[in-house]
């Protein structure tokens, strides 16, 4: 029986071959990698996962499933330094999350590095689930030693929870040549009482690889779509936040993004867990 998304049926995920975690993180954990995004139309995002269906395998964790639900809250300082460099397009830039991983009750933080070379650093610390969504413990060593090593001066301590954002991904990867490719749906990104979401009829892709385009980017390339530079963090903070300077970033999300305020709190509830296989 299968307990998937559907997002799964929409992209016709059901024409690759799965890989178990275990087999793509062998092959394409690419913690050192150059990321490209695009904001695609969902029905050339379904082209796209058909041109690759030869050469590309889809992350299946058991019982049918295809995707996650992930859920993920960004750090950053009372001056938003972490905003702030993406905007300005430092090339030390960084980033600080926990990310959950909901249907596996899965919980990691990760620091996220831009090296000199522009090319992004993932370090990543499984910590327990219930620790979603806070900086302390282990979680908080772990941020200031990463950050630390990367030359970032910022203090653990001077982190909060800022933007939340939640979405479905489906992950594709070439197990041959270690690329790997990511499709997210259902894009939301929360602050305090507001809410900005992508439009259902586009996909965020990214593509993770080397310095030299990977075929999905050639594929991409060949539909008319270009990259852009987009960050979700970015985003949430940019559109959810009052008294932000307008930037690229926005006007860009202003074209694919909604917002929404809410006279009482957000909910808060996990999808419903389904066991990992």
């Amino acid at each position: 029986m299968s307990l998937d998304s559907p997002l799964a049926a929409r992209l016709g995920l059901s024409q690759l071959r799965g890989a178990t975690l275990a087999e793509v993180d062998a092959a394409a954990a690419l913690q050192h990698r150059v990321d490209r995004k695009y904001l695609v139309p969902l029905d050339r995002a379904r082209r796209l996962v058909a041109h690759l269906a030869d050469s590309h395998h889809v992350l299946d964790l058991g019982t049918g499933r295809r995707t996650t639900n992930y859920l993920s809250t960004y750090f950053d300082t009372p001056e938003l330094g972490a905003w702030r460099g993406h905007v300005q397009q430092r090339r030390r830039r960084w980033k600080v999350r926990t990310r959950l991983y909901a249907e596996d009750g899965l919980c990691r933080v990760e620091v996220k590095t831009k090296d000199g070379r522009g090319a992004t650093v993932k370090h990543a610390l499984r910590v327990p689930a219930a620790e979603y969504g806070e900086l302390s413990g282990s979680a908080a060593e772990f941020t200031e030693s990463m950050l630390e090593q990367a030359g970032v001066p910022v203090a653990v301590e001077e982190l909060s929870a800022a933007v939340e954002v939640r979405y479905v991904r489906a992950a594709l990867a070439d197990l041959r040549h270690g690329s790997r490719v990511t499709l997210d749906s259902t894009l939301s990104c929360r602050r305090d009482d507001r809410t900005a979401a992508l439009d259902p009829g586009y996909v965020l892709v990214e593509t993770k690889g080397g310095a030299r385009p990977a075929p999905a980017d050639r594929l991409l390339l060949g539909m008319g779509v270009r990259p852009v530079s987009l960050s979700k963090y970015v985003i949430g903070q940019s559109l959810l936040t009052p008294g932000l300077p307008d930037n690229d970033v926005r006007r860009l999300a202003r074209a694919h993004f909604t917002t929404e305020a809410h006279s009482a709190p957000l909910p808060a509830p996990l999808p419903e867990r389904i066991p990992a296989a």
